[in-house]
C-alpha cells in the first residue's frame, strides 16, 4: 500500500492554497517525497509569493489547471467550484488504484461547487458518490474528543428523520470499526438523545425511546461498549473528561458545537465508510482572508498527520 499522502488544494480562490504550501514547506524532506498536492501550479505559485514561503513544487505537483486561472482571490467563481472537484476526482481515483494511502483535503466552497454542476452537499457526499457508495459517516477527531455524527448537512427536521435505528447502528459501527484501527481495544462509545435530556420520559418528544434506544440495545447485542441515549447537554462533558472514547451525535450542530468549542484549531475531519482514507481540515474557504498570507495551517497540519498514522497502520 502507498505511503503517500494526497493533498486537494481545495478552491483555488480560498485559502487551500496557501495551508497547503505552508505544509509542505514545514515537512521533513522525507514527508515531502511522500507527499503530493492535486491543484494548479499556477495558484500554488501565486500562494508562495503571498505566504513568502520559498519551496520548490517541482515532483509535488500534480498539476490540473484552471481555464482563465489563476483565479482572483476570494472570489465566488464556478471555474473554482469545478477545479476544486476535479483536483478530488482525480486524487479519488489514484487513491483507488492505490497510488495513494490517504487523501487530505483542503476547503471547498459548496456554493461554487454547485454553481459549477456539481450537486453535492459538501466533501463526503462528494466522496461517497465518487466511489459508489450510498453514504458516509463525517468523524470530527481532537485529542480529548471525537465525535461521529448520524446526518451531517440536513435540515434539522430532516436529521430527525434520517435518525432511525438502522442508520444509528450503523454510525456506531463505523466509529466502533474505526476507534479499534487507531489503537482503541475496546471503545467506549455514547450515544446522545436527539431531544432535550433524551425526551423526559416522552414530555419532551418518544423519538429516543423509538429511535435512539433500539439502536443502542441492538449494538450492545454485537458486543460493543455503547450507552445511551444520554443527554446531550451532559455527553460531551463527560467524553471530554474521560469517560467515553466517542460520542454518536444525531445531527450536525449537535456535534460540531462542542469539537469546535473545545478544538478549533486541531479537530480533523475524517471520512468514514468508505473504500478509501480522507482526512481533511475542520474550516471553510475563508475568502475574506485569501491571497493574504495570513491563514493558519495548524489545522492542515494535524490533518496530515492524521492521514500518516492511517497509512503507518495500512502497511502494518
Amino acid at each position: 500500500m502507498s505511503d503517500v499522502i494526497g493533498i486537494t488544494m481545495g478552491d483555488p480562490a480560498g485559502v487551500g492554497p496557501e495551508i497547503s504550501v505552508r505544509a509542505l514547506s514545514e515537512m521533513s524532506p522525507e514527508d515531502r517525497a511522500r507527499t503530493r498536492i492535486y491543484g494548479d501550479r499556477a495558484t500554488l505559485e501565486l500562494a508562495l509569493a503571498a505566504t513568502g514561503v520559498t519551496l520548490d513544487l517541482d515532483g509535488v505537483v500534480e498539476d490540473l489547471p484552471i481555464e482563465g486561472g489563476p483565479l482572483p482571490w476570494g472570489k465566488l467563481d464556478p471555474r473554482g467550484g469545478d477545479a476544486a472537484f476535479r483536483f478530488i476526482e482525480k486524487a479519488v481515483r489514484d487513491s483507488e488504484a492505490g497510488r495513494i494511502g490517504c487523501i487530505v483535503t483542503a476547503p471547498i466552497n459548496k456554493e461554487a461547487l454547485n454553481l459549477a454542476g456539481h450537486h453535492y452537499d459538501g466533501h463526503t457526499g462528494m466522496l461517497a458518490a465518487l466511489t459508489g457508495q450510498k453514504s458516509a459517516f463525517m468523524l470530527l477527531a481532537s485529542e480529548r474528543l471525537k465525535v461521529i455524527h448520524v446526518s451531517t448537512h440536513v435540515s434539522l427536521k430532516t436529521a430527525i428523520d434520517r435518525a432511525t435505528p438502522e442508520r444509528i447502528l450503523a454510525t456506531i459501527r463505523a466509529g466502533n470499526e474505526h476507534l479499534k484501527r487507531i489503537g482503541y481495544a475496546k471503545p467506549r462509545i455514547a450515544v446522545a438523545g436527539i431531544n432535550p435530556h433524551c425526551g423526559e420520559g416522552g414530555l419532551f418528544g418518544t423519538e429516543d425511546d423509538v429511535q435512539v434506544a433500539p439502536a443502542v440495545a441492538m449494538a450492545r447485542a454485537e458486543g460493543i461498549e455503547v450507552q445511551g441515549p444520554i443527554s446531550a447537554d451532559t455527553v460531551y462533558h463527560r467524553a471530554y473528561n474521560g469517560g467515553f472514547d466517542l460520542v454518536i451525535a444525531q445531527y450536525h450542530d449537535q456535534g460540531h458545537i462542542p469539537i469546535k468549542l473545545v478544538a478549533f484549531d486541531t479537530a480533523v475531519n475524517v471520512s468514514l465508510g468508505l473504500p478509501i482514507d480522507r482526512t481533511s481540515v475542520d474550516h471553510g474557504t475563508a475568502f475574506d482572508i485569501a491571497g493574504t498570507g495570513k491563514a493558519n495551517h495548524t489545522n492542515m497540519n494535524a490533518a496530515i498527520a492524521y492521514a500518516r498514522r492511517l497509512v503507518a497502520g495500512k502497511n502494518t
